[in-house]
């Protein structure tokens, strides 16, 4: 018989406890950075594509619209429409009594100060989103001269106003800001 029977060994105090205590830590934090590399590739994901961050803004210029003409552009993958409003037109868009309107705005909100002749919407009919007619050479116009959505019939006056028809709200604005005289960075 061994004089070690029914003894144990005996460990300098502490020394269990600091063992314990790094294989505890050492676990959580291999857990942890398990977690966060399963984690990395889900949130990267929600991040935009790169061709979402190429067409986050758009320059277009405006140097060759006549007054009177519109023309449409793209912008995040949706028509765009740019307006350069003759005089007549902005002085009519002004004699509308904006009480009357469904969704009322005056040109003057609708525009950059200084530019009050350059309207630019979204090309888009708040109905049921169609892209109305009226900003190409030859287009429909409606009966107020602005845009006609071929879909339902609304109308849009020259300040892309809703005037007649299904549609809630007014064509959107976007954000923009002119650059240059004849640079308009939508965006």
């Amino acid at each position: 018989m061994s004089d070690h029977a029914g003894t144990e060994a005996v460990l300098p105090e502490g020394e269990g406890v600091r063992r314990r205590d790094f294989i505890n830590i050492a676990a959580v934090s291999a857990a942890g950075v398990g977690g966060v590399i399963t984690l990395l590739p889900l949130v990267s994901q929600m991040a935009p594509s790169a061709d979402v961050l190429a067409e986050s803004s758009t320059e277009i210029d405006v140097s060759a619209i006549a007054p009177g003409q519109a023309i449409k552009g793209m912008f995040r993958k949706q028509p765009v429409f740019i307006r350069n409003l003759t005089p007549a037109e902005v002085e009519a868009a002004n004699k509308v009594d904006v009480a009357s309107l469904r969704d009322p705005e005056t040109l003057k909100q609708r525009t950059k100060e200084g530019k009050e002749n350059w309207l630019i919407t979204m090309g888009v009919c708040t109905h049921l989103g169609c892209v109305p007619l009226g900003a190409g050479e030859g287009e429909v116009k409606g009966e107020f001269g602005g845009y006609f959505c071929p879909c339902h019939g609304s109308s849009y006056d020259t300040a892309a106003r809703i005037r007649k028809g299904p549609a809630p709200k007014n064509l959107q604005v976007p954000e923009y800001a002119f650059t240059s005289d004849t640079i308009v960075k939508i965006g």
